[in-house]
């Protein structure tokens, strides 16, 4: 169905892809998987028509494509999913299948009937169990998905590229999106996922191909590969110890939350965080844990509880007030809440605590980027250019970012969201690593995962959030990823 033969693109100082050739049977649910700028998604965007190869050829289904661009490959077939979805919100499902293209009735206006009639037709052939006039907005996460699934095939995709398209998917909603890429695989229909999540590959693909440095490493078929062969082959060394050992001794209760309380979101949680620990918060996406962190930081305001750091209570009304308690918070979206991406490198490390880096009444540039490259060289921060913007970065990269803008302020407690989401697997050794230093170093963490191996591997002790009530509070040596998962999906005050 697919080959790409030989193709190479360069950037200014930088060789993005290198005599690139990936082949893709019909029918296939082909991986492929690398580090962060191994290059797939630059391969990813030569296959869309987004950029020209400057060497090289695509073939789809025995035709060469001469000259592609967005358009043309979108009519031969090439439809692609990214992690940040392609949806307008405020508009209906059938509206965003056909975005772009509305049908027109003789008058030249808008057939909103045949729209959604077209669209009902369509959700039923792919089985999905959507209604054509809901509102995205309020949709799920797995459910938009769909609806991009949805939207590729309106338009007879032969090659669906999905990049990341579980990064904000907890674990009991995966099944229903591989039920329908193997319902649809099974109809003919390419698909080439993307995805950091091993676990993935092993249960969904067939084929696989693996990216390095911009080059090709090998492809095969995925039941030839353990887990610790991919990785390795991809990151080109040994990363089987993938979380550090834990030698903690978590000391006196730092924080300590009753009775917390905000309507609509979660209800009388009530846990304590001691120095030097590390507590992971479980659940289903929508269970209220990310609510729960940005109640603690003061983005979000409670109706009710209290929080008391080191035997005072706190009155954390605004995010200021949470800096002032010597809180910080790494967000589950990076990108939006957590970075000013157009700026550089010593402009998002020290943007949380200017005040240390004035002289008179202005900003001391040269303790600035002395105190950045502190951190980029204490954290291989790449690229090293301090002057960088974020936007040009990868998702390890940026997490080490945000997590270098806290360490400048005297911070206690770190609150972090989904620590490795769209990060490949050499950078979530590091991260891991980073983590584990500053909570040896004295510091306190609170980590929500949608990965229970990762809260296994991290943590000292684990609460777990079903519709916003606590259920369970473990320590890591009793939990297990079925005993997480019963209390994420069980009646809180019906737990064993």
């Amino acid at each position: 169905m697919l080959q790409m033969k030989g193709i190479s693109k360069s950037f200014p100082g930088v060789k993005a892809l290198d005599n690139v050739t990936l082949t893709v049977n019909k029918g296939e649910i082909h991986a492929l998987v690398g580090e962060n700028g191994a290059g797939k998604s630059t391969l990813m965007k030569v296959l869309s028509g987004s950029y020209i190869a400057d060497e090289g050829e695509v073939v789809i289904d025995g035709e060469t494509i001469s000259n592609p661009d967005p358009a043309l490959m979108i009519e031969k077939g090439v439809a692609v999913i990214y992690q940040e979805l392609m949806l307008l919100k405020y508009r209906t499902v059938a509206e965003n299948i056909f975005m772009g293209r509305y049908p027109k009735n003789k008058f030249g206006a808008v057939d909103y009937k045949k729209m959604r009639d077209d669209s009902f037709g369509i959700l039923k052939e792919l089985e999905l169990n959507l209604d054509p006039d809901a509102v995205i907005s309020d949709l799920s996460i797995a459910k938009r998905q769909m609806v991009e699934i949805a939207k590729a095939m309106s338009r007879k995709a032969k090659i669906i590229v999905m990049d990341e398209p579980t990064a904000t998917l907890g674990e009991s909603e995966l099944e229903g999106l591989f039920q329908t890429i193997r319902r649809l695989a099974k109809k003919g229909i390419t698909f080439i996922y993307i995805s950091h999540r091993l676990k993935e590959v092993f249960e969904l693909c067939t084929s696989l191909t693996i990216m390095k440095d911009g080059a090709v490493v090998e492809s095969g078929d995925v039941s030839a590969y353990n887990v610790n062969e991919l990785v390795t082959k991809m990151v080109g060394r040994d990363v089987s110890n993938l979380y550090p050992a834990n030698t903690r001794k978590p000391g006196e209760v730092i924080l300590d939350v009753k009775n917390l309380t905000r309507k609509g979101k979660f209800y009388d949680i009530n846990f304590d965080l001691r120095k030097g620990e590390i507590l992971g918060v479980a659940g289903l996406v929508g269970a209220g844990r990310t609510e729960i962190l940005r109640a603690l930081i003061g983005a979000d305001r409670c109706d009710s509880g209290t929080i008391t750091i080191n035997g005072t209570e706190a009155k954390i009304k605004c995010p200021t007030d949470g800096i002032g308690a010597k809180l910080g918070i790494v967000p589950e979206d990076r990108k939006g809440q957590g970075l000013f991406l157009q700026q550089s490198m010593i402009y998002n490390i020290t943007i949380a605590s200017l005040k240390q880096f004035i002289t008179g009444a202005f900003i001391n540039p040269v303790k600035e980027r002395k105190t950045a490259k502190e951190f980029v060289d204490m954290f291989h921060i790449r690229p090293g250019n301090l002057d960088t913007a974020a936007m040009n970065m990868s998702g390890g990269n940026q997490q080490k970012l945000i997590i270098s803008k806290w360490l400048t302020s005297d911070l206690k407690i770190l609150l972090i969201d989904e620590p490795t989401r769209g990060i490949d697997v050499g950078s979530r050794q590091e991260i891991y690593s980073i983590l584990n230093d500053l909570v040896l170093k004295g510091m306190s963490i609170i980590m929500v995962s949608s990965e229970l191996p990762e809260l296994l591997g991290m943590c000292d002790r684990i609460m777990v959030i079903n519709e916003g009530r606590k259920t369970a509070l473990l320590d890591r040596s009793d939990a297990n990823e079925e005993l997480l998962m019963h209390y994420a999906t069980c009646e809180a005050g019906k737990t064993a």
